[in-house]
């Protein structure tokens, strides 16, 4: 599966809305034609430019309203369930990561903007999903940052022990709720490795909780992101919290602890990837999620 691939806004209207669904594919789920047409690679079509595109491509249809490629039509009761399930549950568990986003800014002073990313903010979350973070930290608090996340996840989702599960989001104790999807270190956003259009994707469907400069900062310093995705230059934040009042004092977190926090981090990841070892589909799907993340994937090695 290409990971990847260029295209800017001078590629046709046809190329680049078939381009926007594939990827929108390879992520679980399909849009409308409306916001197809304010999300598309190389920037904003009008609804009408993407229906022509569909009619023109014999590749692509629109199915019970949602734009997919004809390859998907056997998965459109899934993708069409997502998108209801979205809808009826996306605003209560966005509430819910705000104030979780609070109590985490305020535990780790390191954190210097947390972003909703995966189903929650794609558009495609039902309630046995997990809430994914998006996360920059000054540099040498990555595996503190995951270490924190995960510690603070676990000790809310045990208020939502009743939460439904699936193989991704079933743990022994309580169930995988609010984790770690990305995480950069401020250097490593200076010049992004990755400029391609899954990782502009990432930052366009991405909605800023908190930091929200901090994602700015990345985006002027990366022109390669604009010309995947022009819509990052005046994208909304209605999600954004203010800075707590209190945090923690930076003193809390020496920096040589990142290195025990990476083998604390790596031992319990790879205790997960251990309890999906019968659960091939689960398996598969975390295998494809790193590689979108590469090289910013923790514990590759």
């Amino acid at each position: 599966m290409a990971v990847g691939r260029a295209l800017t806004s001078s590629g046709p209207i046809s190329d680049r809305v078939r381009q926007t669904v594939l990827l929108l594919r390879r992520r679980g789920y399909a849009v409308g034609p409306a916001r197809l047409a304010e999300i598309c690679l190389g920037g904003p079509l009008s609804e009408s430019e993407v229906r022509w595109a569909v009619a023109a491509c014999r590749d692509l249809v629109i199915s019970d309203e949602l734009v997919v490629d004809t390859s998907s039509l056997s998965r459109i009761t899934d993708i069409r369930g997502r998108a209801r399930a979205h809808h009826a549950e996306a605003s209560a568990y966005m509430q819910m990561t705000r104030a979780f986003v609070r109590i985490l800014v305020g535990v780790a002073p390191f954190i210097r903007s947390v972003s909703i990313a995966g189903s929650l903010a794609s558009g495609g979350f039902r309630q046995s999903d997990d809430v994914d973070l998006n996360l920059i930290v000054d540099d040498g608090y990555r595996h503190l940052a995951y270490v924190v996340v995960n510690f603070l996840g676990l000790v809310h989702a045990l208020r939502h022990r009743a939460k439904p599960v699936d193989d991704l989001t079933r743990r022994p104790l309580a169930p995988r709720l609010m984790t770690a999807n990305l995480i950069l270190e401020r250097s490593q956003c200076i010049a992004l490795q990755r400029q391609d259009e899954d990782m502009a994707f990432e930052l366009l469907i991405s909605e800023p909780v908190f930091g929200v400069e901090t994602i700015h900062q990345v985006i002027e310093s990366n022109p390669g992101l604009l010309e995947q995705f022009p819509q990052l230059a005046g994208k909304a934040a209605p999600l954004l919290i203010r800075s707590p009042a209190w945090r923690l004092p930076r003193a809390a977190f020496p920096k040589v602890a990142d290195g025990a926090a990476r083998t604390l981090g790596a031992t319990a990841w790879r205790y997960m990837q251990w309890t999906r070892r019968h659960k091939p589909d689960a398996l598969a799907r975390v295998a494809y999620v790193r590689a979108t993340m590469r090289p910013y994937a923790l514990f590759d090695e």
